[in-house]
């Protein structure tokens, strides 16, 4: 059950996850559960705001790849770039086949390596890619894959953040938020976004409503498969790996809303 005042909640949620001038005011762990538990809401501000900066750029005439562009840098620019980094320097570290202690090292240097440069290269492209696509659908098939994507992203932190997955080193953000979400509360939040998703979709009919919770449930899933592997593989989650992770549900959602 979540004990901290929703406000502290959201205040976390919205400081550490977003640039927006929201004042944090209890990092105890309690504030960092109800963080957690709050984060598909600090998404979904982000995505509203990706898809406005999409759709602004469509009524002044720009094309559908002009209009992705923008869609896919705004979710960039209000989280400092700390998914699209930490993304980089997970694909170092798991790249980089040296023992735990040695990839998390790799992993805090200020340099981006071979594996980092090519995740962050592909993984935008997808996302442009995908969203362009989704853009020739229709102002409002773009505009709900950037609301879908970012709520995804950021429902995929709070799954992992759950009860049970350790943080691989003593300190950091992804310490100081790792594990502190019952099981039975990031299964609540999944449904919550799942549900929202598919009503949601359905404005553009049946099968997107379907479309649309699928995107929800894969993009948790292939981010759960990376989560796995980084804590087999480091032995726990870092701030870094939560970034890896937000950005590859963003880009699984992206790509399953243009199945089809």
């Amino acid at each position: 059950m979540l004990r901290t005042p929703s406000p502290d909640g959201l205040r976390f949620a919205f400081g550490t996850l977003t640039v927006l001038p929201v004042k944090v005011t209890r990092w105890d762990r309690d504030a960092a559960r109800g963080g957690m538990l709050c984060a598909p809401l600090a998404g979904l501000a982000v995505g509203v705001a990706a898809a406005a900066a999409g759709l602004l750029l469509l009524a002044l005439g720009a094309g559908t790849l002009l209009a992705a562009v923008a869609t896919a840098a705004v979710p960039a620019v209000l989280t400092r770039g700390l998914h699209l980094d930490g993304l980089a320097d997970t694909a170092d570290g798991l790249g980089s086949g040296k023992p735990a202690e040695d990839a998390l090292r790799i992993m805090k240097q200020s340099d981006i390596g071979p594996f980092g440069v090519l995740a962050l290269l592909f993984t935008l492209l997808a996302q442009v890619a995908a969203l362009a696509q989704a853009y020739d659908g229709s102002w409002a098939r773009g505009a709900l894959a950037a609301v879908v994507s970012a709520t995804a992203a950021r429902l995929a932190l709070t799954t992992a953040a759950r009860t049970g997955v350790p943080a691989a080193r003593p300190e950091g953000l992804g310490a100081a938020v790792a594990g502190v979400v019952p099981a039975g509360g990031a299964l609540a939040a999944t449904a919550a976004v799942t549900l929202a998703g598919a009503a949601a979709g359905a404005y553009l009919g049946p099968y997107d409503a379907l479309r649309t919770a699928l995107a929800v449930v894969c993009a948790v899933a292939v981010a759960e498969l990376l989560l796995r592997h980084c804590v087999r593989r480091f032995g726990g989650v870092t701030g870094d790996v939560f970034g890896g992770v937000a950005e590859t549900a963003a880009t699984t959602a992206h790509v399953v809303l243009v199945l089809g």
